[in-house]
């Protein structure tokens, strides 16, 4: 069990800072819990430190630390356990720049550096499932490629650990021109998917004043609606996530066009089975009551009627488009501008749908079994944000790479999200989804207020509590461009 308290408790250990208390001083050597002795990596790696010291600051195992008998997640992995290591694997490369991921996705230093703990904590008996959801259009065996995981989970299966690596997708989508022209079948989840109905307990049922026509991830909005409407709301789950005994969360620090940052909360979707029950966004504009848009005027107005046809066109040909439909976007995007210079399709700070579907995941995920009934016993759970090399402007996908040499830690993914907004340089009080999120009244996500939340870092202008952080310098994110002046803090040094 936790110790009590743990749960406001948040760690930031900043890379170019390691050498307070990251070594022992006695002649042995600095990461003498490091079980990989033999094969690549012979050595504990920069990430691998980053998060042993992550691990210090939150006091895990400190009678043990700095001997091969540490073991900081002990507390918090049972031997037996079966272990959701969950990465940010939304897709293989930056659209325009194929050459460059490292600030799209969880890097695999930090997947084998968890690894590496979960394997000390699990004392050869359990089981780790390092598994996503990636994006719907996405290639996950060049996804594996590039992170390795298919190496590491070797590597680590070579010592006797049961370690297995899933695509949790039941379909993947080939597109052009953004248009998908062929679906294809994938095993998905090999635990099956489970079912959840927030009902009135969804987020949707609370200050939601919009008109609920949501668009998901699909173009069938009827679809949708058949999964939110009549006072349902209704979420699938992958089994693998909601079976596990322990899940460990490994998402990427990032700027969101729709959420404002991606963190811990918002990597939840990719255990969604299922994406076009997620609703995305409230079509039409303000005016009409929705936030597709973030005016209301004729032009806006025009786009969402065209949009709507065209997809409506493309659902009623079995939702997938050809020739005329890829020329319908191109000629849109040339008259109306593309996404990744305009504000369309709920990107933007107004978006009041794209926040509560991740907390409601959340809610699912926190609250529920496989089997779809409510937890007797809290989920053991813990975040360990991946901001080494973090992405800045239009997330998650275009974004591009800030050097930031981060690791931020913590039992609680409302309390480690409003820590890494700070520091990014966002005023986390103008997030809705972390701003709300501590205000959640059915299922809520946490106990306590952010102010409750406490900083240890081996920065000292980030030590002490959330009010001192919120004072401290950050790292001056870039956000995304329909964010913009709505929830930077005033520029501070560095």
């Amino acid at each position: 069990m936790l110790k009590e308290g743990r749960a406001r408790n948040v760690a930031i250990a900043h890379a170019a800072s390691l050498g307070v208390g990251a070594a022992a001083t006695d002649g042995r050597p600095p990461c003498p819990e490091y079980p990989l002795r033999s094969g690549a990596p012979e050595a504990p790696d920069e990430t691998y430190r980053t998060v042993r010291e992550a691990f210090r600051l939150l006091c895990l195992d400190e009678e043990h630390l700095g001997t091969p008998g540490w073991n900081p997640l002990g507390e918090l992995i049972r031997p037996g356990d079966r272990v959701l290591i969950k990465p940010n694997l939304i897709r293989a490369a930056h659209p325009e720049r194929p050459a460059e991921w490292e600030q799209l996705i969880t890097h695999p230093s930090l997947i084998r550096a968890v690894v590496a703990f979960v394997f000390i904590a699990l004392e050869g008996r359990g089981r780790v499932t390092i598994a996503d959801g990636p994006q719907t259009d996405s290639d996950f065996e060049e996804i594996c490629r590039r992170t390795h995981l298919d190496d590491i989970a070797a590597q680590f299966r070579a010592l006797g650990l049961d370690v297995v690596v899933l695509d949790l997708r039941r379909e993947c989508w080939l597109q052009k021109d953004g248009v998908t022209y062929q679906r294809r079948a994938l095993a998905g989840d090999p635990s099956g998917y489970t079912e959840i109905d927030l009902g009135s307990k969804s987020e949707f049922e609370h200050g939601y004043r919009l008109t609920g026509r949501f668009y998901g991830a699909d173009y069938d909005t009827a679809e949708t609606a058949r999964y939110h409407s009549g006072g349902q709301h209704r979420y699938v789950l992958c089994r693998t996530a909601m079976d596990a005994d322990v899940v460990i969360n490994l998402p990427k620090m990032k700027t969101h066009k729709k959420t404002g940052v991606t963190l811990s909360l918002k990597n939840m979707v990719g255990i969604n089975g299922y994406r076009n029950c997620l609703p995305h966004h409230t079509l039409g504009t303000p005016s009409d009551g929705g936030d597709e848009f973030a005016v209301s005027n004729r032009r806006t107005r025009l786009q969402g009627r065209l949009l709507s046809t065209v997809k409506k066109l493309i659902t009623f040909r079995g939702s997938k488009g050809g020739v005329l439909a890829r020329s319908a976007f191109k000629l849109g995007r040339r008259v109306f501008g593309g996404t990744e210079e305009v504000v369309r399709s709920g990107n933007w700070w107004g978006n009041d749908t794209t926040w509560r579907m991740v907390l409601d995941l959340n809610k699912c995920l926190f609250r529920f079994t496989g089997d779809g009934k409510e937890r007797t016993k809290p989920l053991r759970y813990l975040s360990i944000v991946d901001g080494m090399t973090a992405g800045e402007g239009n997330g998650p996908v275009h974004v591009d790479a800030k050097p930031c040499g981060l690791i931020v830690c913590g039992f609680n993914p409302l309390a480690v999200d409003a820590v890494c907004a700070e520091i990014m340089g966002f005023d986390s009080a103008c997030i809705p989804m972390l701003a709300r999120g501590f205000d959640v009244q059915e299922y809520p996500l946490a106990d306590f207020v952010a102010e409750a939340i406490e900083c240890s870092s081996n920065h000292p202008k980030w030590s002490g509590s959330f009010a001192q952080l919120r004072r401290a310098p950050h790292m001056g994110f870039r956000p995304h461009f329909g964010w913009v002046g709505r929830i930077e803090r005033p520029p501070a040094d560095r």
